[in-house]
């Protein structure tokens, strides 16, 4: 029997992010292993056109709820959703759903957050720090709660090599800048913000550090635990592998890759790739959650949920397999072939890669003009190369995270608890997740026919001889400048022409 299961049974659950990609698998699995909790409460804002029931509907109708439905017939009453705005005072719950929440929450999992690398510094304080401050004060008035478990990332210190499992400090306190942004107009902002970023690589992982600090000043007596995932991916096992549903990270450069608009990238080949399956993290976060609350540690403890420094993976490797897997063909014949090119981080590489990319695509849309369709390949490149050049920080730099409190918990769980809630990823075998990957963004993303395999690698083809017949035709139009303009060029031109001539059969 489960202990981590069966302590769920009968709780209370509330979860900010329930509707994004971790909140859906935290959900899915809290269902599947603990069929008889007594209710999850979600935060949930309105979409156009959308109530919150159908909201709800709409996330337990995917394919990831399927196997939810045969252990938990009754799902749709388990669910609480709660109209909520993270960007508002008090979130705008109304009274009565506060004074719900206040008296019968059990566990808080914390997972809501803007994950925008080029969010307003504004925006992205509100959701992750005063948002987290409103709810660590809601948490210190629920007499019923047991256990506060928030969600971070293990790029919250990345301006650091090495990273233990600790909160690090920020140049300036969170309450100053809170308090600072209610009189400050928006230029003025923007303009400060890169002073107060300092060396994070963009607003994102600053404010999550500085929600970090919030947590340990604002968590009164609270049981509180901080998780740290890395770069969140498909799922590796549960409830089924390779399931994904967004474009963010490497979801969009993996789509990019594999359809042949990206053909290169400025990146680190030996870097790692510290990617995290989502379902892994989740695992992590039900057993942090069970052990705070049954055990209540003295103070806040921190766990990193990356896979670098136990089970490492680096962009060169997980770059042919992605393309090795779009295009089926066997990894040993994609390694000796042209796929994941890794530019120098000099300014001529830089340009020669946006130029490369770009043109390209700019003559895809003529012909699309002359076959009378709607051109839009400038448009798509323009967004890979945005979301390429986000990226760029951290596909070339690799990080150590200390992961002793990770491992602890793991041996502090039974043989069940460490098989139905696993999270150690040692036992990850790469090449098969990131197939399982691939094949999930297929099916799951771009809503692929999986036996379209020969027309898609004819799609490929066309466009790499489109990418590689434009870089011949530039390439000898600056060797002609050159050799206009250029002595030495005319007599390099000159040796090649002679070695040409009849004489090189002989010295053959």
């Amino acid at each position: 029997m489960s202990m981590i299961a069966a302590f769920y049974g009968g709780k209370s659950i509330l979860i900010t992010g329930a509707t994004g990609f971790l909140g859906k698998v935290l959900m899915e699995k809290l269902f599947r292993t603990s069929p008889d909790l007594k209710v999850i409460y979600i935060l949930v804002r309105p979409k156009a056109g959308q109530t919150l029931q159908q909201r709800v509907f709409q996330i337990l109708n995917s394919k990831l709820f399927e196997k939810v439905k045969e252990v938990c017939p009754n799902v749709h009453e388990k669910i609480r959703a709660i109209y909520a705005d993270l960007s508002q005072n008090d979130f705008a719950i109304s009274k009565e759903d506060m004074q719900e929440l206040l008296s019968c929450t059990n566990i808080i999992f914390h997972c809501a957050a803007t994950v925008r690398f080029d969010d307003t510094l504004r925006h992205a304080v509100q959701l992750n720090v005063t948002a987290t401050r409103q709810l660590l004060l809601m948490a210190s008035q629920m007499p019923k709660l047991e256990a506060f478990i928030h969600i971070s990332t293990a790029y919250s210190n990345c301006n650091l090599k090495h990273i233990d499992e600790v909160i690090y400090p920020c140049p300036v306190e969170p309450k100053k800048i809170i308090d600072s942004l209610e009189w400050l107009d928006d230029a003025i902002i923007e303009e400060i913000a890169p002073k107060l970023i300092r060396d994070w690589p963009n607003i994102y992982t600053y404010t999550k550090a500085l929600g970090e600090m919030v947590v340990q000043q604002e968590s009164r007596n609270l049981n509180i635990a901080i998780i740290r995932p890395s770069i969140v991916g498909a799922t590796w096992q549960e409830p089924f592998p390779g399931w994904v549903d967004n474009i963010n990270g490497p979801n969009g450069l993996i789509i990019a890759a594999g359809k042949g608009f990206l053909r290169a990238l400025k990146a680190t080949p030996k870097a790692v790739a510290d990617l995290i399956p989502v379902d892994t993290v989740v695992n992590l976060m039900l057993a942090v959650g069970w052990y705070t609350a049954v055990h209540r540690p003295k103070s806040t403890l921190v766990y990193h949920s990356t896979s670098g420094n136990l089970n490492p993976c680096n962009w060169h490797k997980m770059g042919v397999q992605v393309l090795a897997t779009f295009e089926k063909i066997p990894l040993e014949r994609a390694f000796r072939r042209p796929y994941a090119n890794f530019t120098s981080n000099n300014f001529t590489s830089q340009y020669w890669n946006a130029v490369s990319h770009r043109a390209p695509a700019i003559i895809y849309d003529c012909y699309l003009r002359l076959t009378g369709r709607k051109p839009r390949m400038t448009k798509v490149m323009n967004q890979i190369l945005r979301t390429a050049s986000m990226l760029e920080y951290f596909i070339n730099r690799s990080w150590e995270w200390s992961t002793y409190n990770t491992e602890m918990l793991m041996s502090e769980l039974s043989p069940e608890d460490q098989r139905v809630f696993n999270f150690d990823v040692r036992q990850l075998n790469w090449l098969e997740y990131i197939e399982n990957y691939v094949l999930g963004v297929k099916k799951y993303l771009l809503k692929e026919d999986m036996a379209g395999i020969p027309e898609a690698k004819q799609h490929l083809k066309r466009l790499r001889n489109i990418h590689y017949l434009f870089n011949t035709a530039l390439f000898l139009i600056v060797w002609r400048l050159l050799i206009a303009r250029s002595q030495m060029a005319r007599n390099v031109w000159f040796f090649i022409s002679f070695a040409r001539g009849p004489g090189c059969s002989a010295v053959a």
